[in-house]
């Protein structure tokens, strides 16, 4: 018998679901296996991941800054550190230790320009001190280092702001695409920045600088007003006395230089409401000192309350070394005028009284309320408004005899407003702060503050009132203002000090005088010939007496111009000569 093998034959498919068996056995029994709750993971709000992104970039921006955002630049005889620092107001400091800083209103950007001065090249430093005249030479070599270490300033930054918002995007996204985002809007951020800097620049910024700091050190870095044509080359030149300035300051002798005012310009120290500070005469004394005062007004309120027990408060007047001219205010009595009239280098001025000192000549009034005398009612502002009217009047009397006035003085500024249009300038305090007016007929309007910071009611508020005085830079040909610095001391307990400089318009690169002006006192006449009047109640103007001109646009009564720029009404050209 022969054997045949038996051969099974399984269909393919039964071959593989075989073979799939033990997998699909083990998928059957985890599926009977619970299985977690699906849940989604919460995704943050789009505006809060920008915000972050932007947090992110700002931060990082500013560390990039502070740690490597920084150039050494030699700015002729003076090595300097400049750096770039966000800040709300922009602008440029310059600081001069140990003697304080200079802040410049340069730009308007979120960025700030920080300048150390660093050190100075002794050699060419001590050159420059013994022959000033090379700084004519300076201007060109000083301009191109500022201008060669902003660019490589800039290029650092643009660097540091990257490579600071990258890394912090880095450290806190973990993701190299986020991260690069970062440093791109960082570099955004700083070009925007830039350009806006570049967009609001104002080279003349140099001409009006704020400096904090010790106070003996203003004169000197300040330097003198001056007044400035039109000149391409304007901004050279201040850039480079502000150099020099500073070189001398930093003299290898460590001695601070003598000031030396300009002999075409008339200081004049104008202060107020004393109110029986005895540091307030100190202040003065070393004001006239370092500024080298031609002639000091205070215009009123030295006393509280006027009694003859107060009146060796005043002795000190006698010794500040300038002629001292005196109107009396509401906390003065006519006994502290009287002690004052017999004082010696005091000229009290009262009733329209003028009085030619320095080269100018000067007319004031008395307050006619004295406020400590509670048995007197009270006159009010019509009281004030008709002492002003007595003061125009005696303007006007003065104009008609051929000696017109140059400076008005009244305590009250309703008194001194009367004046509008009858002199240059008028000086006024009694609000305790300082303000600077051009009023609608041309006259410059000058209130100080306290320059005895408000005496005992310094300590009535929470923070202690500043000491306030300012410098008046008047041209010696013209009498009229140049340039005023606005000098203001912390208070009671604190030893704060800032001097500001201002420019009158007039003196501003690139203006011209008012048209028509022909000399120290113009009598200019409105477009139909005759002088304009005031509303009722108030004195009219003579024929002859400054107005308005035709064509020429005037600000309004009573708007007041902070950093007192406006046009000199009066009509009379400012011409150069203060240096």
């Amino acid at each position: 018998m022969v054997r045949v093998p038996l051969v099974l034959r399984v269909p393919v498919a039964g071959w593989n679901r075989i073979r799939r068996a033990p997998g699909s056995l083990a998928r059957y029994y985890r599926s009977l296996r619970p299985q977690p709750a699906a849940e989604l993971a919460p995704q943050p709000h789009p505006w809060l991941r920008a915000l972050g992104m932007v947090a992110v970039v700002l931060l990082g921006t500013w560390l990039g800054l502070l740690i490597v955002g920084n150039v050494r630049v030699p700015v002729g005889p003076v090595n300097t550190t400049m750096t770039l620092r966000p800040s709300l107001g922009g602008g440029t400091k310059i600081n001069i230790s140990p003697l304080g800083a200079l802040r410049l209103d340069s730009h308007e950007a979120p960025v700030r320009l920080d300048v150390n001065v660093d050190q100075l090249d002794p050699v060419r430093a001590q050159a420059l001190v013994d022959h000033p005249e090379r700084i004519s030479g300076l201007q060109q070599e000083i301009t191109a280092d500022v201008e060669h270490g902003t660019f490589d300033l800039a290029v650092r930054s643009g660097v540091a702001v990257v490579a600071g918002a990258t890394a912090l995007g880095l450290a806190v996204y973990r993701r190299p695409r986020r991260a690069l985002t970062a440093g791109g809007l960082a570099l955004v951020l700083l070009t925007a920045s830039g350009a806006t800097a570049y967009a609001t620049w104002n080279p003349k910024s140099v001409l009006e600088p704020k400096f904090s700091g010790l106070l003996s050190s203003a004169p000197s870095l300040v330097g003198n007003a001056r007044s400035i044509v039109t000149e391409f080359d304007v901004y050279q030149k201040e850039l480079a006395r502000l150099v020099t300035n500073v070189t001398k300051l930093y003299d290898v002798t460590s001695t601070l230089p003598a000031y030396e005012p300009d002999p075409t310009t008339i200081r004049v120290l104008h202060v107020s409401d004393i109110h029986l500070n005895p540091a307030g005469w100190k202040i003065i004394a070393s004001l006239v000192r370092q500024y080298d005062i031609n002639v000091i007004v205070d215009s009123g309120d030295t006393m509280d309350h006027g009694t003859a027990a107060e009146n060796a408060f005043l002795d000190p007047i006698a010794d500040l070394g300038a002629p001292y001219i005196w109107v009396r205010g509401n906390h003065d009595s006519r006994t502290t005028q009287r002690y004052l009239e017999h004082m010696k280098n005091v000229h009290v001025l009262d009733d329209g009284r003028a009085i030619t000192i320095a080269g100018l000549r000067f007319a004031g009034i008395g307050d006619p309320q004295f406020t400590p005398d509670r048995s007197v009612a009270p006159g009010g502002d019509r009281a004030e408004e008709l002492a002003g009217a007595r003061l125009a009047s005696a303007l006007r009397d003065q104009k008609a005899a051929g000696k017109p006035v140059d400076v008005a003085i009244a305590h009250e500024p309703t008194a001194a407003r009367q004046t509008d249009g009858e002199v240059p300038l008028v000086l006024a305090g009694h609000l305790h702060h300082e303000e600077m007016e051009i009023m609608k007929y041309g006259t410059r309007l000058r209130i100080e503050g306290s320059t005895g910071g408000s005496g005992l009611r310094a300590v009535e508020h929470q923070y202690p009132a500043p000491i306030e005085a300012s410098i008046l830079y008047l041209d010696r040909n013209t009498r009229r203002l140049q340039a005023w610095d606005e000098i203001r001391l912390g208070g009671l307990g604190q030893t704060t000090a800032e001097v500001s400089r201002h420019l009158a318009k007039e003196n501003r690169p690139g203006l011209a005088p008012s048209p028509g002006a022909t000399s120290p006192s113009p009598t200019p006449r409105g477009p139909s010939g005759t002088t304009p009047s005031r509303s009722a109640g108030t004195p009219s103007r003579s024929a002859g007496t400054p107005s308005r001109s035709a064509g020429t646009p005037s600000p309004s009564a009573g708007t007041p111009s902070p950093s007192a720029a406006g046009s000199n009404r009066s009509g009379a050209p400012l011409t150069p000569g203060v240096p």
